[in-house]
């Protein structure tokens, strides 16, 4: 059994931990392999891995204690253990997508992303459960058991970026990287109790990887803290000219003025982005979290972008687009495939032209309505999920009584934020009686990424959340 010690480094920040490092107190090869531990123990019910390396997790370790050595200037995340989703490639360890099709494909080339971890000297862990090429909202595939939730290991983690935020919520890493298409950092993050960042689309580049979503797919961090999110952001963002959506601006630094507080900054809460439903429990619990920004000085107020359903223009699109990356997979290895991978694929081999445009039409609409909303507010708010977690494989149809589809209707808010390119994240705001984690989505201006991060540290600081843990045993509650 752990120790309390072990207990309270499982959950100790990532930055702190850094810090520990290059000052010596710590050990990164002691610290790894003391995660490479956990996992051992705890991924059996969570399935928050799908590959774990531990001989190349220790062969950096050790590389990171033989640079400290060496003393001089030391890279920001020396020794601190992250993963990385199995969409994202990594040289020489497996990258599966989720998928049957690819169990044993070893990529020859790192991701941008995981590049620039390595040059921070950060240790890769290992590979995170994921959806099939991130095409569901849970993560379920046929390489083994569905993602499991660590405040409830009947329930679904979420997805796609599932085992990232269970890995980050049951101390099996202090960092993780995610994707997002659909939601797939914010889903996760509200069910699992931590913090999920959707950057601006292009802030952080996204060569090198399974994607079935490009033009929606955003890379980012899952933490448990806000500063830990904004120090990986200041590693991983920024232009790279291999991915031609990367943007060639970014912030100076993400984690500069984190504790400005938000003070005079007009924030609108809006219940249902003009469509939606929500359990009336989680809208009790963010309607709340959204009235802790009155406190802190902002001017909050009821209102809502009236953009209308936006699914019709992005299923089209996700569809296509998916099928045009994989839809060769329909007639070499359909057999191998999930239901719901191949259902998207199938689909998308419908779309005609002129529905791809119209589609492109739509979406064109919602960023206009929405550039036009945040002429007048600097943040929006909403629950980031409909629903709390649910039983695995339950994924439920029907929300406050409403039919809504079981394909987006326990997720309606977070596609939006994909369609326009905004900053969006969920930041955990309270449990439910039953004792799941629910999520207030925050969202910015395009661009204005900090700001987001900004509220999201003053919120954390108002309504501190990472004193809570799952249980040791991780139990149904």
């Amino acid at each position: 059994m752990p120790t309390p010690l072990d207990a309270d480094l499982a959950y100790t920040p990532a930055w702190r931990l850094a810090r520990l490092i290059r000052r010596g107190r710590l050990s990164p090869v002691e610290l790894t392999t003391f995660f490479l531990d956990r996992i051992e123990g705890g991924n059996p019910q969570l399935n928050a891995y799908l590959t774990v390396d531990r001989e190349g997790a220790l062969r950096q370790a050790q590389a990171a204690e033989t640079t400290l050595a060496k003393g001089g200037h030391l890279p920001p995340l020396l020794g601190v253990p992250v993963s990385i989703k199995d969409l994202i490639f990594t040289a020489g360890l497996r990258t599966t997508s989720g998928s049957l099709v690819y169990r044993n494909h070893v990529p020859d080339q790192d991701a941008v992303v995981v590049e620039r971890l390595r040059r921070a000297g950060a240790v890769i862990l290992g590979k995170t459960n994921t959806s099939e090429f991130g095409l569901s909202a849970t993560a379920e595939n046929l390489l083994g058991d569905d993602g499991r939730n660590p405040w409830d290991v009947t329930r679904t983690s979420g997805g796609s970026s599932g085992g990232a935020a269970a890995s980050v919520a049951a101390g099996l890493g202090p960092l993780a990287i995610g994707s997002d298409g659909g939601g797939s950092i914010r889903i996760p993050a509200s069910f699992c109790g931590v913090y999920g960042f959707k950057p601006t689309y292009g802030t952080v580049p996204s060569h090198g990887g399974f994607s079935s979503m490009p033009a929606f797919s955003h890379q980012g961090p899952i933490t448990r803290n806000i500063r830990d999110a904004a120090e990986v952001l200041n590693v991983v963002a920024g232009h790279d000219p291999r991915d031609s959506n990367a943007r060639r601006t970014r912030p100076r630094s993400f984690t500069r003025g984190l504790r400005r507080g938000v003070r005079g900054l007009r924030v609108a809460w809006s219940s249902d982005l003009s469509y939606a439903w929500s359990d009336p429990e989680v809208l009790e619990l963010t309607a709340a979290a959204a009235r802790t920004f009155e406190a802190l000085g902002c001017v909050v107020e009821e209102a809502t972008p009236e953009i209308g359903e936006p699914f019709s223009g992005f299923g089209p699109i996700v569809g296509a687009d998916a099928f045009a990356s994989l839809g060769r997979l329909l007639e070499t290895d359909g057999d191998s495939l999930t239901q719901y991978a191949r259902r998207t694929l199938e689909r998308g081999r419908e779309v005609t032209g002129a529905e791809y445009s119209r589609a492109l039409r739509s979406v064109e609409k919602i960023r206009s309505t929405m550039a036009g909303f945040f002429d007048d507010y600097d943040l929006l708010l909403s629950p980031a999920t409909a629903v709390p977690a649910f039983p695995c494989n339950e994924r439920p149809s029907v929300v406050a009584g409403q039919p809504v589809g079981s394909l987006w209707g326990p997720f309606p808010f977070s596609v939006p934020f994909n369609l326009t390119g905004q900053p969006a994240a969920s930041i955990p705001c309270g449990f439910t009686k039953g004792g799941l984690p629910v999520g207030l989505q925050v969202a910015g201006r395009l661009g204005e990424d900090v700001t987001v991060l900004r509220a999201s540290a003053a919120f954390e600081e108002a309504r501190p959340w990472a004193q809570h843990r799952p249980g040791p045993d991780m139990q149904p509650r």
